[in-house]
């Protein structure tokens, strides 16, 4: 209804954010990143990452696989995640004609807070779901200060 309060038709850069839309409609994104922080689509495993006050929380969507050829390691404030998934989870004997998903190896990186403690963390694994907490060091946790 009033679409000019919502686009500035006479804006340079609008132009050329309209004409990648366009673009992205009718060719695809070929499998590109959306944004400097996201990773291209179909990438194994999907990973979700936040925090609490006292730990940075990284969830890895990752079903099927066996905990024992998953690792997981801290250096130098990167979390990796790493492992392979068999190609062989179709069953005795069956011949496929398409296969959607994903098998082989993989590894994902994290860059952690400057206030992560590599020295406590814990991973847990159940339901397809890898569940990684990072404790935030003592010092950085905010404390309160008693006014005299």
């Amino acid at each position: 209804m009033y679409s000019s309060l919502w686009t500035f038709p006479s804006s340079f850069l609008a132009d050329f954010d309209r004409l990648n839309r366009v673009f992205d409609e009718h060719f695809g994104s070929f499998g590109a990143p959306s944004s400097i922080r996201s990773v291209a689509p179909g990438t194994f495993p999907a990973i979700n990452v936040g925090n609490t006050p006292t730990s940075v929380e990284v969830y890895a969507f990752a079903p099927g696989l066996d905990p024992s050829k998953i690792e997981v390691t801290v250096d130098r404030g990167v979390l990796s995640i790493s492992g392979e998934r068999d190609a062989s989870a179709q069953g005795d004997g069956a011949k496929s004609y398409s296969r959607e998903r994903f098998s082989g190896s993989f590894r994902r990186a994290v860059s952690l807070p400057d206030d992560a403690d590599a020295a406590k963390v814990q991973a847990s694994y159940r339901d397809g779901v890898l569940r990684i907490s990072i404790e935030r060091q003592a010092e950085a946790q905010p404390r309160r200060i008693t006014i005299q």
